[in-house]
């Protein structure tokens, strides 16, 4: 199973410039990690890809989950596993990580060795993404376009879940897509942080086609009508039913 494309049609940003298909990423961090099954099982339905987010204590001063938590959730669902490192040494976890049941894993440039752990991650047979916190200018993530499957443009700072969408950010996700567009490449936009369904619609004019929302969706008393209410906002159609 190919979980990181498919085939829906494109649509357009804000700018006219087309982008690839809309897929909603709800993130466990909202979850509750008592009931985590159940909880990635009320949305594995209607969910696209499901974000983990992976945090050391360093690079961001929380600390979150590891690949055995990866490997027990992979028994529980076939999701494509959206793993966003956030690490001060990534590479010494990205083949546990693979193993554990990884699709694909996305490093912040802002750790350095950027071109090397991309490499690393193809070599694994991951995905690989790069991510870029909100002080970061577009100009870190240009040189590595090319080499990559997706751009993860954070939309809060790093560390915590339950920010507040920082719209200025969406200038970024503008840069992306449209060096993107001009090189006719295929790389998804990601963006995380105070995402719901109003910020997933400016978001997507902007250009981003994933969008990884946790409080707003494990907040939500249905979660998976949540998962059905950002992709609408964005412009795509419900995904098929399992």
């Amino acid at each position: 199973m190919d979980a990181g494309r498919d085939d829906r049609p494109d649509r357009g940003g804000d700018d006219g410039c087309a982008r690839p298909t809309v897929k909603v990423a709800p993130s466990i961090l909202s979850a509750d990690f008592g009931n985590l099954a159940e909880e990635v099982g009320e949305v594995a339905r209607s969910a696209d890809w499901l974000h983990v987010d992976v945090m050391d204590a360093h690079f961001v001063p929380n600390l979150t989950i590891g690949p055995p938590v990866v490997a027990s959730l992979r028994r529980h669902t076939d999701l494509y596993f959206d793993c966003h490192l956030m690490m001060s040494e990534p590479g010494r976890y990205l083949g546990a990580f693979r193993d554990a049941g990884a699709g694909g894993c996305t490093v912040h440039v802002e750790v350095g060795d950027t071109g090397a752990l991309v490499d690393q991650m193809r070599s694994l047979g991951l995905r690989a993404g790069v991510a870029v916190s909100p002080a970061t200018p577009f100009s870190a993530v240009e040189p590595f376009l090319d080499v990559v499957d997706l751009v993860l443009c954070m939309t809060v700072v790093p560390g915590f879940g339950g920010q507040s969408f920082q719209p200025e950010m969406l200038a970024k996700v503008r840069a992306v897509r449209r060096a993107v567009v001009e090189r006719g490449l295929e790389v998804d936009i990601e963006v995380d942080g105070g995402i719901d369904a109003v910020t997933a619609a400016e978001a997507a004019r902007a250009g981003a086609n994933v969008f990884v929302a946790g409080s707003a969706i494990f907040g939500h008393e249905r979660p998976w009508e949540a998962v059905e209410a950002i992709r609408a906002a964005a412009g795509a159609p419900a995904a098929p039913s399992a």
